[in-house]
């Protein structure tokens, strides 16, 4: 694939302007991923009825300044949060708030930290009490499309085979992929080119390079994928009022596959882990 050498860092840009990264820069990645993995681990047993997401959105805003990092996301574009709380039809982007969680409810928690200038970003699903069985396959499904995504993650593959991976799999189970927000890289950065879309075809798109860092994070809808955006200009929700979900890990591609660093360090990515 053709790149320019760019100055400002090492490394260098394809011409689809993605960043490759040197080896040396997967440390600072995977200190940045595991922080916001380790929040998001101690965020699980906060999701309970009755909480308020903008007293999860206070812990989470707490953890980042102990453990030595920086939010992402509060002061972006005017955002005034240290995460996106996006709950049933709320398909991305959810903005914390006094709303009590209730019984059943299903929660995307979103979390960005910065730390030695690297961006670390994941979101994963929780459940406020009891789990039902629609919700239960609807999470299931959205956690096995984004792992399927980053199953097609190495060199020489294309970002068209990750989407098609995700948009085939979910697809089949009769649930829809959200075409209106994708992936994107990241690193030094908190977003970048390529944009990553959950749906595609394969062998389409920019080819994969060892030392491209992005994310996957495909959002599931058990309705019809079209989305939209409410008054706040933040949050965005299913059109059809059916119930989303998503999972995001950031991934950096090595020579012979991938290197997640956003993995859970107590295995809680799932929200069914057994406590």
């Amino acid at each position: 694939m053709e790149s320019i050498l760019d100055d400002t860092h090492h490394g260098r840009i394809t011409k689809d302007g993605i960043r490759i990264h040197e080896a040396s820069d997967f440390a600072g990645m995977h200190a940045a991923g595991q922080i916001t993995a380790q929040i998001l681990d101690e965020v699980a047993d906060l999701v309970v009825p009755g909480a308020t997401t903008e007293d999860i959105d206070a812990f989470v805003e707490r953890r980042v300044t102990e453990l030595g990092t920086t939010s992402a996301t509060i002061d972006y574009k005017g955002y005034k949060h240290a995460t996106c709380i996006s709950i049933n039809h709320v398909v991305c982007h959810g903005i914390p708030s006094a709303k009590k969680l209730k019984d059943g409810d299903i929660v995307n928690i979103d979390v960005t930290v910065i730390k030695g200038g690297w961006f670390g970003d994941s979101s994963r699903m929780y459940v406020a009490g009891k789990l039902s069985r629609k919700t239960e396959r609807l999470i299931q499904v959205t956690h096995d499309a984004l792992l399927k995504g980053i199953e097609m993650v190495k060199p020489g593959n294309t970002f068209g085979d990750i989407g098609h991976a995700i948009q085939t799999y979910a697809e089949a189970q009769r649930m829809s992929v959200v075409r209106d927000f994708c992936g994107h890289g990241l690193g030094r950065v908190f977003h970048a080119p390529p944009n990553v879309l959950h749906y595609g075809r394969a062998g389409q798109g920019p080819v994969l390079e060892e030392g491209m860092f992005f994310t996957i994070e495909p959002m599931i809808n058990l309705g019809r994928p079209e989305t939209k955006v409410l008054a706040d200009d933040w949050t965005a929700v299913t059109r059809d009022k059916s119930l989303s979900a998503q999972f995001e890990h950031s991934i950096g591609v090595t020579a012979d596959g991938f290197e997640i660093f956003t993995l859970s360090p107590t295995g809680r990515f799932h929200p069914t882990y057994a406590p």
